[in-house]
């Protein structure tokens, strides 16, 4: 059993606390709270403390949690940074032993932001964070033992790499927020992410290995604006081809976000080459499902306009 979501003591930086969503780790890091003050206003959870007496009881068991969690986080996968700080996105070849926590009786479950699917109700991935939700198409699930906790989903099942022998698999994709960029441009940042989003799924991995023997080449196959979730966006998709297994597309898509500060939300699209990957349509599919959560009318999509506001 999983801590609820909090703030907990973050594993890789104790003398901060960092945001547990429920299911992973995200991004938002606070200093803890000074002893005697209540969480801040409008925070999502209660930060741990220290005290004596009941809140003495309430630290204990927000430490148990926190031990829990970074068991959980760290026995996962360790997660690197880039040059600039912030987590690299990867397609990663997980280890093939120990790629999560063992499930006590009960297998693991779907993550709980996915809704159970139904022929007039198709199954969503909710991106609480960003305000979004996903569809989930035929043939892709919540992200399950996976490092990264901003994955939104991947393809059902793994694969070995072809050439290190680690565990692949053939789609992902992820939601993250833009910050510390001085371009706001969608179609600027989604133009500077395209480099690192395949770096990131196809050539290195956060160890220094090369799952498919790097990458060979890659091309643009498409690019443009895009509506989602009733914003003006921009997309740039790659073929990448490399040195083992058909390659791959990948796509970053930016567009504002309608929540927050309203930083622009980047999603990246991972997809396999060849007969094994995920339909390419897929990505349109999923572009054009995004929508506000709690708001099902407003769409978008590749080819979708979004008209002046006055």
């Amino acid at each position: 059993m999983t801590p609820p979501p909090g703030w907990y003591r973050d594993p890789s930086a104790p003398h901060q606390e960092r945001w547990w969503d429920g299911t992973a780790w995200t991004e938002h890091r606070r200093a803890p709270e000074p002893v005697g003050f209540g969480p801040a206003a409008g925070a999502p959870g209660p930060g741990p403390g220290t005290g004596t007496g009941g809140r003495g009881k309430a630290v204990a068991l927000t430490a148990a949690a926190a031990v829990l969690v970074a068991a959980i986080v760290t026995g996962v996968f360790v997660l690197g940074e880039d040059d600039g700080g912030s987590p690299r996105t990867r397609t990663p070849p997980v280890t093939r032993t120990a790629t999560g926590p063992a499930p006590v009786s009960d297998p693991p479950s779907p993550s709980p932001t996915a809704s159970a699917p139904s022929a007039d109700d198709p199954a969503l991935v909710e991106d609480q964070l960003n305000g979004i939700t996903f569809p989930l198409p035929d043939g892709w699930v919540p992200p399950k033992y996976v490092a990264e906790d901003d994955v939104m989903m991947t393809t059902d099942g793994t694969y070995d790499c072809p050439a290190d022998g680690g565990v692949c698999r053939h789609g992902l994709v992820v939601s993250r927020t833009v910050t510390a960029n001085a371009e706001s441009s969608p179609k600027a940042l989604a133009q500077q992410d395209i480099e690192d989003a395949a770096d990131d799924a196809y050539d290195r991995d956060l160890v220094g290995n090369k799952p498919f023997g790097g990458i060979e080449s890659h091309e643009e196959v498409a690019s443009g604006p895009v509506a989602v979730a009733g914003r003006a966006g921009y997309y740039v998709r790659w073929r990448v081809r490399t040195a083992e297994g058909p390659g791959g597309y990948v796509q970053s898509t930016v567009f504002p976000s309608t929540v927050g500060t309203e930083s622009p939300i980047l999603v990246r699209y991972v997809f396999d080459a060849g007969e094994d990957g995920p339909p390419l349509a897929d990505m349109d599919r999923i572009t054009k499902g995004i929508r506000p959560v709690g708001d099902a009318d407003t769409g978008g999509g590749v080819g979708s306009g979004i008209g002046p506001t006055d």
